[in-house]
């Protein structure tokens, strides 16, 4: 373990006093925002941009322009990485391509993890209800990455111990990848805990506020105290980008994420949603400086904005600061989703991303996880999902199944009492393979059996893995288009024929990829 013993302090080149925090960061001052923002890119995407005007070292302005965009390099299934700088934990191959939707290798330290991939979500280190060999020893699930979360381990039970018990991957015995959160998204889910400025984000510290009660101090008198005082009695936990990129050094996940300044994406504040924009490039130059192990783990950027993808907006912004430091990213994050946003701005900020971002990079899409928005961002460009969709709608007793829209069988209502069907016929998880009928599975759950909800979730993971071999599958036969049509047909069959009609933000996305549903 080659981890810090504490974070590094704060380096103020990086620190933007209040009067500049809506001030365009000076080293995209010279983009020329009336060109998509777009590099490295490669058919069937238009030709990238990262060629436009630029400054020299004398001062002056040079422009040039890219004729066509090149084919996209494919590299054969099977060959060995040779994990080379500047990114030396992380090698990434694209085997194939159907349209925008790709099948790729990406090479990590704990192995190959093959994409479109779902990764099941971890929070502190463990999937809920299913022990490591649970995933591992299970044709159905095999599972090859899984995400923990920074800040749920830096409270409990700390990284400190994480690490020096060798490093989350032996704590949790799971000798496979890990991606961790940086905690940002935590600034939007326990917004109510948190006071967010240029240093970093203080959250209270829910697991002690009882005590804090009875020592008669509330929240809001704890938020008087400097911010020192309160991170060292422990009801308040400071979290800068130095600690965030400490914290994961700690954890020594595979894939680490820089800490961004987030917002909800359905907030109605214009200012908030700029100055966050331009801190998220701030404390992405903290969080690469303060990375201690690029050797054996991978620093993901996440891509901020708000729902802004106009022409020179609030994520082009965002993608422009990315574009400026693109040899310090081995891939990028799409992030500040999946909050709420109407369906159709959702689409149009992971298409807006995805033909900006370089095509020789994975590109991950934080937080979604519902199998229809895969099927569909897939489409798009995406290779990385997570989401805590599939695990906690288990434990609800709701399964994942194929047909009409929404995709779920309610196993705890009456009509499942006497259906001696499995969930999912010809599904390989504990449950369908072991007989586990829909009225068993009912009355286990009506009877808060805990293996009900372990099977239930076994099997949802199961239906989540098949999904990503079957999108994978379409892709290296290049018939991605006619799978999501198939997909999309089973889920939204017409009113006509006593379903749902397709949505409407369902056909413009896929229309966008070019896949038409006529």
């Amino acid at each position: 373990m080659s981890s810090p013993a504490e974070p590094p302090e704060t380096n103020p080149a990086f620190v933007a006093k209040e009067e500049d925090f809506t001030k365009l960061p000076s080293e995209i001052a010279h983009v020329d925002w009336t060109k998509p923002i777009s590099w490295g890119k490669h058919e069937p995407y238009p030709p990238s941009h990262d060629a436009i005007t630029r400054i020299t070292d004398d001062g002056d302005q040079q422009a040039s322009t890219v004729a066509s965009a090149p084919p996209l390099p494919l590299t054969p299934e099977g060959t060995a990485p040779s994990f080379k700088p500047p990114h030396q934990a992380l090698e990434f191959h694209v085997h194939a391509a159907s349209g925008r939707a790709r099948y790729t290798t990406v090479h990590l330290p704990h192995g190959p993890v093959s994409t479109p991939v779902f990764m099941p979500v971890g929070t502190k280190g463990t999937l809920k209800g299913l022990s490591p060999m649970d995933v591992t020893n299970s044709d159905a699930l095999n599972n090859q990455i899984i995400l923990a979360n920074t800040y749920h381990l830096a409270l409990q039970p700390g990284t400190e111990l994480v690490r020096d018990a060798g490093g989350l991957h032996n704590f949790m015995n799971w000798d496979r990848n890990i991606l961790t959160d940086s905690g940002g998204f935590q600034m939007v889910s326990l917004l109510k805990l948190a006071e967010i400025t240029e240093e970093g984000v203080t959250f209270e510290n829910p697991f002690l506020s009882d005590n804090n009660d009875k020592e008669g101090e509330t929240s809001s008198n704890t938020k008087k105290r400097t911010r020192q005082e309160a991170t060292e009695s422990g009801s308040m936990m400071l979290l800068r980008p130095e600690d965030s990129i400490y914290h994961q050094n700690n954890i020594g996940s595979d894939i680490i994420m820089a800490l961004d300044d987030v917002v909800s994406s359905v907030a109605d504040d214009k200012t908030r949603f700029e100055i966050a924009t331009y801190r998220t490039l701030r404390w992405l130059d903290r969080c690469f400086a303060a990375h201690r192990r690029p050797h054996d783990q991978n620093l993901f950027p996440i891509v901020q904005g708000g729902l802004d993808v106009s022409r020179g907006g609030l994520r082009d912004v965002c993608l422009a600061g990315f574009r400026e430091r693109d040899d310090k990213a081995p891939g990028y994050a799409i992030g500040g989703l999946a909050g709420g946003e109407s369906k159709d701005d959702f689409w149009k900020v992971v298409d807006h991303c995805c033909r900006a971002l370089p095509d020789t990079k994975p590109r991950y899409l934080m937080g979604v996880g519902y199998p229809l928005d895969l099927v569909v961002c897939t489409g798009l460009g995406v290779d990385m999902y997570d989401c805590v969709y599939p695990t906690r709608t288990a434990r609800f007793g709701v399964a994942l199944i194929d047909g009409e829209a929404p995709g779920t069988l309610r196993l705890k209502s009456h009509a499942c009492s006497e259906d001696y069907r499995v969930i999912m016929h010809g599904c390989k998880c504990m449950a369908c393979a072991g007989g586990y009928t829909r009225s068993r599975l009912h009355a286990m759950l009506k009877n808060d059996f805990p293996l009900a909800v372990s099977l239930v979730t076994h099997h949802n993971l199961a239906y989540m893995m098949a999904l990503n071999k079957r999108m994978r599958d379409a892709i290296k036969n290049d018939t991605y288009g006619d799978f999501a049509r198939s997909f999309v047909r089973d889920q939204y069959r017409g009113k006509d024929s006593g379903g749902q009609d397709v949505p409407k933000w369902v056909k413009d996305a896929l229309a966008a990829a070019e896949i038409s549903l006529d």
